[in-house]
C-alpha cells in the first residue's frame, strides 16, 4: 500500500516540473534564436572571408547606396538594425551619413557600453582601416581624412591610425611633389619654346643680312662689269680712229681723289686691341662728291663699318673726264684700321 502511494506521488511531481521545463526550454530556444539574429550572424558575415564576404571588397557597382537618414531622430534599435545593413552592403565608413560606423556610433552615444556596437566596431577595425587606406591611395584626401577621424572616435589609441595619418601625410607630399616636377616642366617647355623662336627670329634677321650683303655685291659686280665693259667700248673705239683729235682722246681720264678724309678709330675697338678693315664701294658724282656708298665686305663685322662709311661719304674727287665732260663713276676701296704700333 506504501509502495503504491508512493509511486503515485512520484508521477504527480513528474507531471508537475514537465511544463515548468517545457516553458525553461522554450524562453531559452527563444534567447538563442534572438541571439543569432542580432549577434552571432551579423558578427560571421563581418568576418567571412570567402569571395564577396569579405567586408573590405568594395560594394557592387550597381548597387547604389540608401541617402542618409535622420541618425538623430532614430532609437537604439533601429540604429542597429541600420548598421547591420551598413554591414551586409560594405559601407563601413563610407558614404558619409550612411555608413556603419556613423551608425553604431550614433548607438554608443545612446547606450554607452553597447556590447553589439562596440564588438562590431572592435571586430570590424582592421577591414575599415583597409578601406581608409585604400581611399588614402586613390588619392581622395578629404575623403581619407574623414573615415581616419571617423577610426579615431571608435578607438582612438589605436596605432593603426597613427599609421593612416603618416600614409596620408606622404602621399600628400607625394602629390604635391608630383604637380610642381610637372609646373618645372610645363615652365621649361614654354622657355625651350621661347627660346627656339627667338634663335628662329634670328636666325631669320641673320638671312636677310646675308641677302642684302650679297644682293650689294652682285650690283656692285654688275656696275664694275659695265665699267669695263664701256672702258673697253673706249678703247676699241680709239683704236677703230686712229686720226681721232689726240686732244678729244686725252679728254677722258678717271676721277682723283682730291680730299681724302681718315675715317675715326671707333673708342670701343681701341680699348679692346682690335684692328680690322672695310671693302666699300661708292658712287663719285658729275661733282665729285661720294654718294650710294655700300659696304661689300668687313673684319670683324659690324665694327668699323660706320666709321668707315661716314669717312668716304666726305671724300672730295675730281670727276671722272668722257670726252672733256664730267661723268659719274664707280670706285672701290679698302679703309684699313690698324693701331699704331
Amino acid at each position: 500500500m506504501d509502495t503504491r502511494n508512493r509511486r503515485n506521488a512520484r508521477a504527480r511531481a513528474r507531471g508537475a516540473v514537465r511544463p515548468v521545463t517545457v516553458a525553461v526550454l522554450a524562453v531559452l530556444a527563444l534567447l538563442a534564436i534572438a541571439a543569432w539574429f542580432l549577434i552571432i550572424q551579423p558578427h560571421q558575415q563581418l568576418v567571412m572571408q570567402d569571395a564577396g564576404g569579405h567586408p573590405s571588397s568594395p560594394v557592387s557597382a550597381g548597387r547604389a547606396a540608401a541617402p542618409p537618414a535622420n541618425v538623430e531622430a532614430m532609437d537604439l534599435n533601429q540604429l542597429l538594425s541600420e548598421a547591420r545593413k551598413a554591414m551586409n552592403e560594405q559601407r563601413l565608413l563610407a558614404p558619409a551619413g550612411n555608413n556603419a560606423y556613423e551608425f553604431y556610433l550614433k548607438a554608443l552615444e545612446k547606450q554607452p557600453g553597447n556590447s553589439v556596437a562596440t564588438d562590431a566596431l572592435r571586430e570590424t577595425f582592421p577591414f575599415a582601416a583597409t578601406s581608409a587606406e585604400q581611399t588614402i591611395n586613390q588619392r581622395d584626401f578629404n575623403e581619407a581624412q574623414r573615415q581616419i577621424d571617423l577610426l579615431a572616435k571608435a578607438d582612438p589609441a589605436n596605432y593603426t591610425l597613427t599609421i593612416l595619418r603618416s600614409k596620408l601625410d606622404a602621399q600628400r607630399k607625394l602629390l604635391d611633389k608630383e604637380q610642381q616636377l610637372a609646373l618645372d616642366q610645363q615652365k621649361q617647355a614654354q622657355l625651350a619654346a621661347q627660346k627656339a623662336a627667338n634663335d628662329k627670329v634670328e636666325a631669320d634677321k641673320l638671312a636677310e643680312q646675308q641677302k642684302a650683303q650679297l644682293a650689294a655685291q652682285q650690283k656692285a659686280e654688275q656696275a664694275r662689269a659695265e665699267q669695263q665693259r664701256l672702258q673697253a667700248q673706249q678703247q676699241a673705239t680709239a683704236a677703230a680712229n686712229p686720226a681721232q683729235d689726240t686732244a678729244a682722246v686725252g679728254a677722258s681720264s678717271p676721277a682723283i681723289l682730291i680730299k681724302n678724309v681718315l675715317p675715326r678709330y671707333p673708342t670701343q675697338a681701341k680699348r679692346a686691341n682690335q684692328e680690322g678693315w672695310v671693302d666699300v664701294e661708292y658712287t663719285i658724282t658729275v661733282e665729285g662728291d661720294v654718294s650710294d656708298v655700300k659696304v661689300t665686305g668687313s673684319q670683324p663685322r659690324h665694327v668699323f663699318e660706320r666709321e668707315a662709311t661716314d669717312a668716304v661719304e666726305r671724300w672730295k674727287f675730281k670727276p671722272a673726264m668722257r670726252d672733256g665732260t664730267p661723268v659719274a663713276s664707280r670706285g672701290q676701296k679698302r679703309i684699313l684700321f690698324k693701331l699704331k704700333e
